[in-house]
């Protein structure tokens, strides 16, 4: 099978286009030895006479002209993948598929979508949540590009395939009924909840926190109801059954009968931006990473503010 040099291509295109071996070197700025030579290379490559020699100029055989019909369409198809490449890396199309996880998946990440899509609306966005391990096992299977992660400071996330973006700081707050004598509190400290009831996160990383402040605290907790969400979490709060913590981002949907009160000495979780170390972030991925940078800036400036007075 012959391998088609597609310079030559073009030179047979133009040869034939203008009829003359001068003309067509002229246009292509070439010798009119160096056109004939190619030409005389690619008739090699394929074994056949391609063009006839006239004393007025040269025309292309049968052959040539068969041979000249699958060099347009080569030329087509080439310009078409160009152009399709220049879409992708001029974002006009493509994909951007991202992991997050639930207490982000109703806050800061719905943000990052909507203000992608407004800047990149050809590209698609996928969203796939899930919980840590799981994030990181699809980043590792190329299933997604960049993932939102968290972890606190006695265990940070120690992975040498991963690249880690610190986005912001999430701080952990206490949820008390509207009419609970602590909600007009600006701060709490933990160390005054001795005599308090809890709910909790059912096997979820908020009970651990809890664990850890109240026994820096020198108490341990006493767990009322173990909660399967923090829409279950609220549910209960509101009805008096016991106080709880949370992190702030996972509080979007705060209850009109539930406090947010700032919790003094509290832990923070933070907030990252994960994509494998040695693979190359597509054009939508890398115009991703400024979005959510962006948007996590705007979240961590209101963080900040309602950290200074009493949320409600």
């Amino acid at each position: 099978m012959a391998l088609f040099d597609l310079h030559r291509l073009h030179l047979l295109r133009e040869v034939g286009r203008s009829g003359s071996l001068t003309s067509a070197a002229t246009a292509l700025s070439f010798t009119t030895s160096a056109v004939s030579q190619q030409i005389a290379k690619l008739e090699h490559e394929v074994g056949v006479a391609l063009i006839e020699r006239h004393p007025r100029g040269v025309v292309l055989t049968d052959a040539g002209q068969a041979l000249l019909h699958y060099a347009d369409q080569i030329d087509r198809t080439i310009e078409a993948a160009q152009a399709e490449m220049d879409e992708f890396a001029g974002l006009r199309r493509g994909q951007l598929r991202v992991g997050t996880f639930p207490t982000v998946g109703a806050s800061l990440m719905p943000d990052v979508v909507l203000a992608f899509r407004a800047r990149h609306p050809e590209v698609a966005v996928t969203v796939v949540s899930a919980r840590r391990a799981g994030l990181i096992e699809r980043l590792k299977r190329r299933d997604i590009e960049l993932t939102l992660l968290w972890d606190y400071p006695w265990e940070h996330i120690e992975d040498q395939d991963l690249n880690l973006m610190p986005l912001m700081n999430d701080p952990t707050v206490l949820l008390v009924p509207a009419d609970h004598p602590l909600a007009t509190r600006r701060s709490v400290r933990i160390d005054s909840l001795q005599e308090q009831e809890w709910i909790v996160r059912d096997e979820h990383p908020v009970a651990d926190v809890l664990r850890r402040v109240c026994r820096d605290a020198g108490f341990e907790p006493r767990i009322a109801f173990a909660a399967n969400d923090y829409q279950e979490t609220q549910g209960m709060v509101a009805a008096g059954i016991g106080i709880a913590l949370a992190p702030r981002l996972a509080l979007s949907a705060l209850r009109p009968d539930v406090v947010a009160v700032p919790l003094a000495g509290s832990p923070a979780r933070r907030i990252l931006l994960a994509h494998l170390r040695n693979r190359r972030l597509s054009p939508a991925a890398q115009q991703a990473v400024s979005v959510f940078r962006s948007t996590a800036k705007g979240a961590k400036n209101k963080v900040t503010a309602g950290a200074e007075e009493i949320v409600r």
